[in-house]
This record gives structure tokens, C-alpha cells and sequence, in this order.
């Protein structure tokens, strides 16, 4: 309770009722003041006039030193003894820890003990707490204080982390899911492939069957017609083939093809058809903290020299692009509005006329497998769905679309360019940059560094383009003849001009692709060959072919979901199917 020697600052108030100084004093009839109100010096506290007397009631046992209140003092409060009636305690036994009057140390049970003032009590005590408290407040306070600091930011740390962690998360989900679905893409084909296969076997049969029995009721009418002839010429020159048709054609029994799959709930999982075997496998790792499964068809590293899997023929000469979907096929186009499907063996599997007034400018497969191309004349990007082509992208006012990338995140990267027909003569009358979309919408452009300059050269040639892991856009810059690589933001990482290669011809980058290790694949138009660079634009080395292979003006290129590249030769219009790398 607040009490004051002023008046005129804070309101004198007794400690037993709270009558504050505006009631009348029933003595003087004014307001409570300084003069009448009363201070037990003994307990240290405020008293009416009304209140003495209880005070001393209620305390009768102990002494009290009622004074008018200007004349109190401020001294230690000193409690009643729980034994001795009427006595304070003014000692502290050290023996017992306990305040004690001086007749409990005379004739009381604390008799001999060890025992000091209670104001020295006090005032070491006082010193300690002071001590503690400048401790306190000097050395704990900012140690907790930097400790809290730190744990804030562990926590915000802590929870980014899980961010990135969930994000990474979603990222392999929606990869694993395409390689589940790359291995029943692959299953589905074999077994198209084997069924194929039989029926082809089985319809020849047929069909020699059929022409057998055509034969034979053609033999049998004429046969039929000789047995009432009478020219002796015509029965002489009959020739019997009973024994041509004795023996039967020998009979097809063809096995269809059986899929089969054992499934250990939480240890493997294992699909096969044909020769085909996949293996998903539960990997149990030394910390129970963690759960991981992984495909056992894992990532793996470079061949010392490439093996070719499949050369194939196409119609298109020139060969402009190929865009692999799932593990054994490829959409590819050339020099005309036609865009066709082939798997592996160079079977064609589909065809989808566009509607582009000569060709298509590019060709690229989405997430979900379906078929995009740019249409210049137009200014628009197409899907094909059902067989038919759906505008999916409109490109902005003035600019015109070019080559196509499909990311892992389903984004769509588009290369654009703009003519100004006033500077076609300088060489700089282009201008080129690139779009990623989402959907229809867009998402980011790449076009300037972070000095404002021009990202790509100024030039009528198209640039190639293929997201890496790391979210990385790497660029076949034909117009410059380097590759450029800028991150996720747009910020240009490095920059490759073939030079560390050491090639006779200068370096000319066409296709470009990147692979489960991250790495770059970029065809070298001049030179006939492949280099292979890391996600920092490392030089790693070419792709070692032998001496007849038959590279020759490599250009599109694309990595299947087996991880082998599908490389076309813009001239010769074959494509070449390679195995680069080996599975760890």
C-alpha cells in the first residue's frame, strides 16, 4: 500500500481498513492527514485512529511503538516467538536455521546454541540477494538471452529445413512415381510387343491354312468336272497332290505372355514379363530414426566407351528433333506438318498431322506423356490430346515461339524471339529470351543478367533448352556458340565455349540434354561429337565412340526414363540410341 510524506504526491492510506485520506477523521472532523493517522513502528504499519486500537488487540502479546505518523521510523520488523508468548524473535539460531527470542536461548530448547542477530541475519541475506541479483541481471539474463536468441533462430533454421525437406520430398515422390510408371510403360510395351509377336505368328498360319483349303475345293471341283469327261488327254494329265496335302502345316503353339508378380508386404516388390524383371526393394538403414526404400535400378556412373543400342531410320532428312517418352519410344519431326511416334525397333506407333502451315518449329512430351509443338505462324504452343490439337499456350503480342522444354515440375520453357526488321541488317535485328510457364500462365522470363545486359545473343537461331536437377535452365546459345547456365532465379552460373575440350573445329552447341547424375549432354554440330559437362560446367569429357559409328551432324537430343540418349543426325535422319552410362 502506497504511503508518502507528501502530501500532495500519493494518498496516506491505513494498512488494516484502506480508509484513504478523504474520509473524516472522527477526532478532528477533516480529512485524514499526516498529523492524525498513526505508524506502529514495531510492525511497520499504518493505523486510523480507529484501527490502533484493534491493532493492539489483535497483537496484544507483543510491545508496540504507536507514534503520530510524521514521526515513524523504518526499522526491521522483528516476528513474534511461536514459543514465548509476548517476545519477539531478535536472534537466529544457526543450528536450527530459525529466528528465536532471547528466553529461547536461555532457558528454551535452543539453549546452547550457536546463534547471531537477526540484523546481521538481515544483512547478510540483503548482501546475498544483491549479490544474486546483480549475477542475475550482469550474467545469466544475457547468457539466456543469447541462448534464446540462438534457439529462435535454430527453430526458424529448424522449420525451413522441413520446408526444403518436404519440397525435396515431393520432388522424389512425383520422380519415383515416374519411374514406377516408366517400368509398367516398359511392361505394357513388351507385352503389346510379344502379343505382336504371337498373333503375327498365329495369323500366318491362318492364312496358310486358309490358302490351303482354297486349294484344295479348287482341285476338288476340277476333279469333280473330270469324272464324267471323255477326253482321254485331259485324264491322262491329271497329277495327284493327295500326298502334298497329307501333310499338315505344322501347328503353332504360342505362349502369351504371362505377367507375374510377387509382392512381400514391406520387403520387395518385384514385377516380370518375358525376359523383363523389376525390382522395387526395402532397404532397412542401421538408425530406426530413418525409413528409406529404393529402387534397386538406381543411378550409376559413365561407360569408358558408349555402347549403341539401336540405330533407326527415319523418313525425315533433315531430322530436326526427337523427344523420348518413357523407355523405348520417341516423338520425332522433320521438314514437314507430320509428327510421328517409333519405338526402339523404328516401328512407327502413331502420327499426328499438325496444324502448322509448313512444320512444326519444336516438339517436346509433358509430365503426364502428352505431346506439345510450337506453331510460329500462329504464335502458339499446341498439345495434342486424343489425337487432335488444343491450343495450350498463346505467346505475347510480337513475339513468335520456337524450341519447347518440359520440366520435371511440369513447367513449360519456351524459347521466343523478336525481329525488328529495321536492325535485321546489323545482326542484331533479334531478340531472344525465354518464357517458363505454368500452364498458360507465366512464370518467369530469362532474358537479362543481373547488370541488365542481354543473357543470350541477338541472332535468328533457336536455342536449346533442358532443366537439370537442381533447377538449373542449362542453354544452347547457337547464336553466341556457348552454353549458358542460370539458376532458378534467372542469375547466370557459368558459362561453356567448348574451349577446355581442344577440338579442331570451333565449338557448335546444338541439343542439349541432362541425365539422373545432373549432368549436361550437349551435341557439337562442327566437331561430331558429344561433351559431357557436371552441374557446375565442369569439363568431364567426351562420350568415346567407336571409329565406324557413323556420328555425323549430331543434333536433338533426349534421355529416355532407361537413362540411354536418343541422339538424331540432322542429315542423315537417323537416330542413335546409346548407353552411356553404368548402373551402380
Amino acid at each position: 500500500m502506497a504511503t508518502s510524506t507528501s502530501w500532495a504526491q500519493d494518498v496516506i492510506t491505513c494498512d488494516l481498513c484502506d480508509k484513504a485520506a478523504q474520509q473524516l477523521c472522527s477526532s478532528c472532523q477533516v480529512s485524514l492527514c499526516e498529523t492524525c493517522i498513526q505508524f506502529c513502528n514495531s510492525c511497520q504499519v499504518n493505523l486510523c485512529e480507529t484501527c490502533v486500537k484493534k491493532h493492539r488487540d489483535e497483537f496484544k502479546s507483543l510491545p508496540h511503538d504507536i507514534v503520530p505518523f510524521l514521526h515513524k521510523q523504518a526499522q526491521l520488523v522483528f516476528s513474534a516467538c511461536q514459543e514465548h508468548i509476548g517476545q519477539r524473535c531478535e536472534v537466529n539460531c544457526k543450528e536450527c536455521n530459525k529466528p528465536v527470542c532471547l528466553k529461547c536461548i536461555v532457558s528454551g530448547t535452543h539453549k546452547g546454541h550457536d546463534v547471531e542477530e537477526l540484523t546481521e541475519t538481515h544483512e547478510n541475506k540483503i548482501q546475498k540477494i544483491k549479490f544474486d541479483t546483480e549475477e542475475i541481471k550482469a550474467k545469466l539474463i544475457p547468457k539466456y538471452q543469447n541462448e534464446d536468441v540462438e534457439i529462435g533462430n535454430k527453430i526458424s533454421k529448424t522449420k525451413s529445413k522441413v520446408d526444403d525437406l518436404g519440397n525435396e520430398s515431393k520432388k522424389l515422390r512425383k520422380l519415383w512415381h515416374e519411374e514406377v510408371d516408366n517400368i509398367f510403360d516398359k511392361i505394357d510395351s513388351l507385352s503389346q510387343s510379344l502379343t505382336e509377336k504371337n498373333l503375327n505368328a498365329l495369323q500366318e498360319c491362318h492364312n496358310k491354312i486358309r490358302d490351303l483349303i482354297s486349294e484344295m475345293n479348287t482341285i476338288v471341283k476340277l476333279n469333280e468336272k473330270l469324272f464324267n469327261s471323255n477326253k482321254l488327254s485331259e485324264v491322262n494329265q491329271y497329277q495327284s497332290k493327295l500326298n502334298e496335302y497329307q501333310d499338315f502345316p505344322e501347328h503353332v503353339d504360342l505362349e502369351l505372355p504371362s505377367l507375374r508378380s510377387i509382392i512381400d508386404q514391406g520387403k520387395e516388390l518385384i514385377i516380370e514379363i518375358g525376359g523383363y524383371r523389376a525390382t522395387l526393394k526395402h532397404m532397412f538403414p542401421p538408425s530406426p530414426s530413418a525409413d528409406v526404400s529404393c529402387l534397386t535400378t538406381g543411378i550409376g556412373q559413365l561407360m569408358y566407351q558408349v555402347r549403341f543400342i539401336a540405330t533407326i531410320p527415319t523418313n525425315y532428312k533433315p531430322l530436326y528433333g526427337v523427344a523420348c517418352v518413357g523407355g523405348t519410344e520417341a516423338w520425332i519431326y522433320g521438314n514437314n506438318r507430320n509428327i510421328t511416334r517409333i519405338d526402339i525397333h523404328g516401328a512407327v506407333r502413331d502420327t499426328v498431322t499438325t496444324s502448322c502451315l509448313n512444320w512444326p518449329n519444336d516438339i517436346s512430351v509433358t509430365r503426364e506423356r502428352e505431346l506439345i509443338y510450337s506453331d510460329s505462324n500462329s504464335g502458339t504452343v499446341k498439345i495434342v490430346r486424343h489425337g487432335k490439337s488444343e491450343t495450350l499456350i498463346t505467346t505475347p503480342q510480337g513475339w513468335t515461339p520456337r524450341n519447347l522444354s518440359c520440366t520435371r515440375s511440369g513447367d513449360i520453357l519456351v524459347h521466343m524471339y523478336k525481329r525488328n526488321m529495321f536492325l535485321l541488317l546489323s545482326g542484331s535485328g533479334t531478340k531472344n529470351k525465354i518464357i517458363r510457364y505454368q500452364g498458360q500462365n507465366i512464370k518467369q522470363e530469362i532474358n537479362k543478367d543481373e547488370q541488365g545486359n542481354p543473357i543470350f545473343k541477338d541472332g535468328h537461331y533457336s536455342l536449346f533448352m533442358s532443366e537439370n536437377n537442381n533447377g538449373d535452365v542449362c542453354v544452347s546459345d547457337r547464336n553466341a556458340d556457348i552454353v549458358v547456365v542460370v539458376d532458378n532465379t534467372g542469375r547466370v552460373r557459368f558459362r561453356y565455349d567448348g574451349t577446355p575440350a581442344r577440338r579442331e573445329k570451333s565449338f557448335a552447341p546444338r541439343g542439349i540434354a541432362t541425365d539422373a547424375l545432373s549432368q549436361m549432354i550437349v551435341s557439337d554440330y562442327n566437331n561430331n561429337c558429344l561433351h559431357i559437362l557436371d552441374q557446375n560446367g565442369q569439363f568431364l569429357g567426351f562420350l568415346r565412340f567407336v571409329d565406324d559409328c557413323g556420328l555425323e551432324r549430331p543434333d536433338g537430343l533426349s534421355v529416355d526414363s532407361e537413362g540411354r540418349l536418343w541422339l538424331g543426325l540432322y542429315e542423315t535422319g537417323e537416330i542413335k540410341v546409346l548407353k552411356y552410362m553404368e548402373q551402380s
